[in-house]
């Protein structure tokens, strides 16, 4: 059989958990042939199987891209940051060969009773090591940035997909003047904070507890951007399978302010640091509620309707603790999402 194969006979072949042929022949010329055993996947069109010898096998069909996961990994890499190994790869089929971290990832771990204060520590120390890591790593290509247009395209999620989509509402002038002076106030908030390395999707289920040392590792960077320093530290805390709690999410936000400081930042007064966390967590939170209506309609993943009050109850607290946003809660109330229909 001739082992040069074009890439719409490859995302043709695919049917439910089976490797694509040509990935087989692929993965069998890298050494890495044997049986392949799927790995239920997330948000994403990526699909996953674990390979014998300690192997993951990524393919990427389109409109998927495997170029931007390639990049940031070359970047952690080099700055000696905790992921998977890239051992061969094929950017126009969209195979990945990568390093297996493992089963247990931070959620298996902590529903299984794992010390919550211990592993949060260690997560946030992970924060601190990325941020430090994109200092002064000139001799790379920047992230992109986390900028105030891409902010602003994340504001249309909640509105297009989240009011529009799944609420059916079309906005009244005085609604919509309203929501753009939040996000205004969430843009600014963003930008006026210190630009460092950001995962941009930094939870539970992308950290992986290794198999061989205990440690931390990250998966599913390849959003990774440069940008307000808060952000991952909101992905961990606002989470989406366990709600911590106001007071225990400051007091995890304190102890991540006080390790910075042990680091020798420049840092804000602790309200202030507090204020800059929750409002960076309300804009990920309204982003999220779009995105996860989007999965549901335009992507067929109903299941994601099923977090919305959680992420729903996320916002309306952030608009409570926020004195200057505490008038938002009256316009919001009513946008309370309906029970999912299945």
């Amino acid at each position: 059989m001739s082992q040069s194969f074009l890439a719409s006979d490859v995302h043709r072949a695919v049917t439910g958990d089976t490797l694509p042929t040509a990935a087989a022949h692929w993965l069998a010329r890298q050494g890495a042939a044997g049986s392949a055993c799927a790995i239920p996947g997330d948000a994403s069109g990526r699909r996953y199987w674990r390979l014998p010898r300690g192997l993951i096998f990524m393919y990427a069909p389109p409109p998927e891209d495997i170029l931007p996961f390639l990049r940031v990994q070359h970047r952690f890499s080099r700055a000696n940051l905790p992921v998977p190994r890239v051992l061969a790869a094929r950017t126009d089929l969209g195979f990945v060969l990568l390093e297996d971290l493992g089963k247990t990832d931070l959620r298996a771990l902590l529903d299984a009773g794992g010390d919550a204060d211990l592993w949060m520590q260690r997560a946030m120390a992970l924060i601190l090591r990325l941020q430090r890591a994109g200092q002064g790593r000139v001799a790379l290509p920047p992230l992109p940035s986390f900028s105030t247009a891409r902010m602003k395209d994340e504001s249309t999620l909640f509105t297009d997909w989240y009011l529009g989509r799944h609420l059916d509402m079309i906005l009244e002038r005085s609604q919509t003047d309203f929501l753009q002076a939040l996000f205004a106030v969430l843009r600014e908030s963003a930008a006026a904070q210190p630009q460092v390395w950001v995962h941009r999707d930094f939870h539970a289920r992308n950290l992986m507890v290794r198999e061989d040392t205990g440690l931390l590792a990250m998966i599913d960077f390849q959003d990774a951007v440069c940008g307000p320093w808060t952000y991952d530290l909101a992905s961990l805390l606002w989470d989406r399978y366990w709600d911590w709690g106001r007071v225990r999410r400051d007091a995890w936000s304190l102890d991540f302010l006080a390790a910075m400081c042990r680091h020798g930042a420049a840092l804000p007064p602790p309200a202030d640091f507090l204020l800059s966390v929750r409002r960076m967590a309300l804009q990920r939170n309204l982003k999220i509620l779009g995105i996860f209506c989007r999965l549901a309609y335009r992507d067929g993943k109903s299941g994601y309707l099923d977090f919305l009050p959680r992420f729903w109850a996320y916002v309306m607290d952030a608009l409570d603790a926020d004195p200057q946003l505490r008038s938002y809660q009256e316009i919001f109330a009513p946008w309370q999402p309906p029970s999912p229909v299945r």
